[in-house]
């Protein structure tokens, strides 16, 4: 009797001691269901209720049932630590019978900023049929909303591979917009004028998008040393004209006290419209006035225009002299695709990031101990071009040989962290600061830069019609209707930079992709199915025969 109760009060102590503490066991190599410290503690301290509602729901494809399935499992782990703070709903949006209904329910979410996407899959007939998906969800927090786009679809990757990347993406996706829902005042990010940058039509897509993480101002300089001292993120995109000096200190100045900088700088010009007119034109170095103050900062940028076997195609006009005109695609080594590498946060699961006459950087060796990271590179099989020179279209009609394109990997985009040095240490500072007395800092506090050997990456296409411009969106190739990884690139860079809590450091969560070899499963298609079938049944009948000798011998013992 004491022992019965002595193990009913033990039962009952476990019981409680395990109604109060909190552990789990995460047993899969990649640490699938754990979540980062940073997740948790931002889901732990919601003071209000954050809705999710997610389009994926109903008869759904193999790929996009794994999907749903794995992103209602990361909904599930994100309530464990936010409890009643976080609800969410799948919504089926194809549930109406009514196809007008259908369309309205379609054309809402599209307004709203869900993304559909067009899939073939496998009717009860055994035909094909073609379905809309709306792969994403609308988070609600505090009143405000913003729509999430959970499919990333790469074209030069597999179906199963686009979704398996998804998934790694679910908990950065969710914890973000959280994050930013979370906020009550947004940071500011200027771009630069005044000095032949890149206008606001041009970076017209990059800033509507980063409007809903940041307050974005174009500012001119006015030589004012703390200027910007307001602003999160500066960006200098495309200057063609010298930035006189005074601008200069004002830049780095901001620098020094911490701030973060991107800069698109192009070393050498060239003028596109020309050649879009079928002429030529001459590629000269661009006067931009930074080199000295780059070079402070630990890069050369070259007055080197690179060619790459890896590029873009580009419309070219094939049609003889009189006919009408007959374009066809032709490659162009001067527009290189970059592949971003998959070891950094910023670039890890992009698509190719399209460039227009880049050049490339050098990475100065300093005793200032930057710590430098080559974001984007070219391929195995590049070149360079020295400034001045002659670029024409006429030139696509010379096949490009191999053995001419003999340089790999070199760098086009590059981040910068650490102890930055003035650039204007022992300098008469009298001139400066519209006359007014300041301090100079001559050194900086720890912060992050990056420089990018070409402004075209965040320049987008914009026509203009008689009701005014129209904005094309950044990485959408007009003739190949592909959408390349501008747009990601910059958004990541951004929040690389400005990210002081390490979410972006959630984007390094990889799955591994573990799939079937397709071409093995039909050859040995048949062999597979008879073990499948014949062997548990072969197995059952020995054990029935094995069975009944044991017990026959057992019974004959006894007697």
């Amino acid at each position: 009797m004491v022992n019965l109760l002595v193990s009913a009060a033990t039962v009952l102590l476990l019981m409680f001691i395990s109604t109060q503490l909190f552990w789990r066991i995460d047993l899969t190599s990649e640490k699938r269901y754990s979540l980062s410290p940073v997740s948790k503690q931002i889901l732990s301290n919601l003071n209000d209720v954050v809705y999710i509602q997610v389009y994926l729901e109903g008869e759904l494809p193999i790929g996009f049932s794994k999907m749903q399935r794995s992103l209602r499992e990361t909904l599930d782990e994100f309530r464990i630590y936010a409890h009643e703070n976080l609800q969410y709903v799948f919504v089926n949006p194809s549930e109406s019978g009514n196809a007008k209904e259908r369309e309205a329910i379609y054309a809402e979410l599209y307004n709203r900023g869900i993304e559909p996407t067009n899939i073939y899959d496998r009717d009860k007939e055994g035909g094909s049929i073609q379905k809309v998906l709306f792969p994403g969800a609308m988070i609600s927090y505090k009143g405000k909303e913003l729509p999430l786009n959970l499919l990333k679809n790469n074209p030069a990757l597999s179906g199963d591979e686009n979704i398996n990347r998804s998934i790694q993406a679910f908990e950065f996706t969710f914890i973000d917009a959280i994050e930013r829902l979370s906020i009550d005042t947004l940071p500011k990010l200027a771009f630069i004028e005044g000095h032949g940058e890149l206008n606001q039509f041009q970076t017209g897509d990059l800033a509507q998008t980063l409007s809903g993480r940041f307050k974005v101002d174009y500012v001119e300089l006015n030589g004012n040393v703390g200027q910007l001292k307001d602003y999160s993120i500066v960006v200098v995109a495309g200057p063609t004209a010298p930035i006189p000096e005074t601008h200069k200190l004002v830049l780095d100045q901001y620098v020094m006290q911490g701030g973060r900088m991107i800069w698109l700088v192009d070393p050498v010009r060239v003028n596109a419209d020309s050649l879009s007119r079928g002429a030529s034109t001459i590629a000269m170095p661009n006067q931009h006035n930074l080199d000295d103050m780059l070079f402070r900062y630990g890069v050369r940028l070259n007055s080197r225009l690179v060619q790459d076997i890896q590029c873009a195609v580009i419309p070219v006009n094939v049609a003889l002299a009189g006919q009408d005109p007959r374009f066809a695609p032709a490659p162009w080594p001067f527009y290189p695709l970059l592949a971003p590498p998959a070891n950094h946060p910023v670039t890890r699961n992009l698509n190719l990031v399209k460039t227009e006459f880049i050049s490339s950087i050098d990475l100065v060796s300093d005793e200032n101990g930057i710590s430098k990271t080559v974001l984007l590179s070219t391929s195995q099989n590049s070149r360079e071009l020295q400034a001045p020179l002659f670029v024409s279209l006429s030139q696509i009609e010379m096949s490009p040989r191999e053995r001419d394109y003999h340089i790999s990997n070199l760098p086009v985009a590059v981040v910068l962290e650490g102890e930055f040095p003035s650039n204007f240490t022992n300098r008469p500072l009298s001139p400066y600061n519209n006359g007014a007395p300041f301090t100079l800092k001559p050194k900086g506090v720890s912060t992050k830069m990056a420089v990018i050997a070409d402004a075209d990456i965040i320049r987008n296409d914009v026509r203009l019609r008689p009701d005014g411009a129209l904005i094309t969106p950044l990485g959408y190739d007009r003739y190949t209707k592909q959408t390349f990884g501008n747009k990601e690139f910059m958004v990541n860079l951004v929040s690389y930079l400005t990210d002081d809590a390490g979410l972006l450091g959630l984007r390094s969560k990889e799955f591994k992709l573990r799939l079937l070899d397709k071409k093995k499963i039909s050859e040995e298609r048949l062999k597979w199915q008879v073990i499948n079938l014949a062997l548990p049944s072969l197995l059952l009948v020995l054990l029935g025969v094995a069975w009944f000798y044991v017990r026959r011998y057992r019974f004959s013992r006894r007697e």
